[in-house]
């Protein structure tokens, strides 16, 4: 059985982390143009202000009970903890696709919109891989009276036509990224580039725990509450905490959302699966964590996919919330002091966790989540899984949007 349980402990007890530079050990920091920098420390600045404003936090707290739908439930799902054949195994699932817009997305969308009002400014831009962080950035404008242009790159936008549809619906102007692979790494930077030229009026939506300081702080804490509301949850009804929490990791923000309440617990592993695509060792996949090594993307010191020469790798992974050559910082230093384990699924196991989860429990996941689910069924098949185990599993979105990629590849209807 693998050791997940070797950090630092006190420094996540005290809250330490990031320290005054934005880093969490040797990861993250700003690595920004010039001209970005002040913008940066400005935003820095009005978040620690609006974080100790009581009115700011309750007005927050209240959106997100009355119009998001919090707290999600946690419920134990023994149908499928049977498919898993581990006597006395226990798995719950934290659902954030029960949310307003059917994914985590709109817990961080919601707490910067609110911020990006308080500093006076009236145009909201983000960048979107699968459509979930694009949707839920074009709802909270559409509820907080902001403009909202959304980029993504334009072979996302042809495998996730509803959620572009949902986001034109919403009021938001979708602009297609036809530059590089065309797909998540290609549509932050068009983002960058124009929150560069219209700073002041407009605020940058970063969707993912990464990026440089102060965003993954600013993400990380506004999607706290899936871990802590879980940690309550669980406490109720097993009387103790789980043996592991288990999220998919793509840039991290539902993982490191639902690892924090718990990081500084050594009693409990915390396990991020990473998209293997067609297996990490044919090179098409997106398991940073796993294969990549330390070095700066999109502004921050994190794990990422690179070659030789440090250009940035290509990615692939039937999930496009998953198709990114980075990973936040936060994570990148859970897994190098062993608190994490990085693990990855395959498409053919994230389709499997997909079609086990749907007829065994009724749940239609998104594929994004479906390799966490796969993950766990192949663990369990390695033996990896203790008799008794207490599993909480973060299924972070709804798969309405991959029912024509899942119906295509599991074969329930003809292609087309």
């Amino acid at each position: 059985m693998v050791v997940y349980h070797r950090t630092e402990q006190s420094a996540y007890r005290h809250g330490v982390f990031p320290d005054e530079h934005g880093r969490f050990g040797p990861f993250g920091g700003r690595y920004v143009p010039e001209g970005l920098m002040a913008a940066l420390i400005e935003l820095d600045a009005a978040y620690r202000e609006a974080r100790a404003d009581p009115e700011f936090m309750s007005e927050l707290s209240e959106l997100l009970r009355e119009r998001v739908g919090r707290p999600t439930l946690l419920h134990r799902v023994p149908r499928f903890a049977e498919t898993l054949a581990v006597p006395g195994i226990r798995v719950y699932l934290k659902r954030e696709d029960m949310t307003h817009t059917g994914a985590h997305k709109i817990n961080n969308a919601l707490g910067q919109a609110l911020l990006a009002k308080r500093m006076g400014k009236s145009r909201i831009v983000a960048e979107t891989g699968a459509g979930q962080h694009g949707v839920a950035v074009a709802t909270v404008c559409a509820m907080l009276g902001l403009s909202c242009v959304v980029y993504m790159g334009s072979d996302d936008m042809r495998r996730q036509e509803s959620n572009v549809l949902r986001m034109e619906l919403l009021g938001a102007e979708v602009r297609a990224v036809r530059t590089g692979n065309r797909r998540l790494k290609d549509a932050i930077s068009e983002s960058v580039r124009d929150w560069i030229a219209t700073l002041a009026t407009t605020h940058y939506l970063f969707g993912t725990a990464g990026g440089p300081a102060p965003y993954p702080q600013i993400v990380r804490d506004f999607q706290t509450m899936i871990g802590a509301e879980a940690r309550t949850q669980i406490l109720a009804a097993e009387g103790r905490l789980p043996d592991y929490v288990v999220a998919c990791v793509g840039g991290g923000s539902n993982a490191i959302g639902a690892f924090h309440a718990f990081a500084a617990d050594p009693r409990v592993g915390l396990i991020g699966v990473e998209a293997a695509g067609h297996g990490v060792g044919t090179g098409a996949h997106a398991a940073t964590l796993s294969a990549g090594s330390p070095g700066e993307m999109d502004g921050s010191y994190s794990y990422l996919l690179q070659d030789e020469d440090g250009q940035i790798a290509r990615t692939h992974s039937i999930a496009a919330g998953l198709d990114y050559p980075g990973v936040g910082p936060e994570l990148s230093y859970l897994k190098d002091t062993g608190r994490m384990i990085g693990g990855s699924a395959t498409d053919d196991a994230a389709l499997r966790g997909l079609w086990t989860l749907s007829r065994s429990e009724g749940i239609i996941t998104a594929l994004e989540s479906a390799h966490a689910v796969g993950y766990l069924i192949e663990a369990a098949e390695r033996g990896e899984l203790p008799t008794g185990s207490v599993v909480v599993l973060c299924v972070s979105g709804r798969g309405d949007k991959d029912l024509d990629i899942a119906a295509e590849r599991l074969g329930l209807r003809s292609a087309g």
